[in-house]
């Protein structure tokens, strides 16, 4: 079966793709032409994936899932949240993000955080479904670790030493959000018996 993620960030696709079962081939939005950016106007995490993958559905018919993830520190009230790729600029820049979040929590002893990942899953079903995955941690000082994208080298999971960007990627998706809520899509696709 193909099913579309629509992102074009392909760091998420293997991630996702190394999680599902072979019976189940991912299409990026390149895979299906689609090059325009994709509104994500809506106020919460869970509503921007279902914008995104409605879209998809709507305009290309691909069954589709779309993901928003947010990173939501506890001492900025919940941000960068929704705007966690855009927290420094419409550029999505990784690293200016990290630096923001560093800035605006270096007199912080409060640097308690989570990721939090919602799949909206539409054309399987009636009606859209939801996934949701959370990973408790905090933020380091300071960035460590190569591996990874985005704040992966300042989040350090709850229970370990290290941040997403210093563990090996099946680590990250054993315990990490995204992996959570891969988790929940794939025992909702094996369950459709499709």
């Amino acid at each position: 079966m193909k099913i579309v993620f629509a992102t074009n960030n392909q760091n998420k696709v293997k991630e996702v793709q190394a999680l599902l079962p072979e019976s189940i081939t991912i299409l990026s939005l390149k895979d299906i032409g689609c090059e325009e950016d994709i509104p994500e106007t809506s106020n919460t995490i869970a509503g921007n994936a279902l914008q995104k993958a409605e879209y998809v559905y709507k305009n290309y018919h691909h069954n589709c899932f779309a993901d928003d993830t947010g990173l939501e520190v506890n001492a900025l009230n919940g941000e960068p949240g929704i705007f966690s790729a855009r927290y420094a600029g419409q550029e999505k820049d990784s690293e200016k993000n990290i630096q923001k979040l560093l800035v605006n929590l270096k007199n912080q002893t409060n640097r308690s955080a989570q990721f939090k990942t919602v799949i909206a899953l539409i054309g399987l079903t009636p009606k859209p479904s939801l996934f949701e995955g959370i990973c408790k941690g905090k933020i380091t000082t300071e960035k460590h670790g190569e591996k990874g994208f985005g704040y992966d080298p300042i989040f350090q999971p709850k229970g370990y030493t290290k941040t997403f960007a210093q563990m090996p990627l099946s680590t990250k998706n054993n315990i990490g959000h995204r992996g959570q809520a891969v988790t929940e899509l794939i025992q909702f696709l094996e369950n459709l018996n499709l």
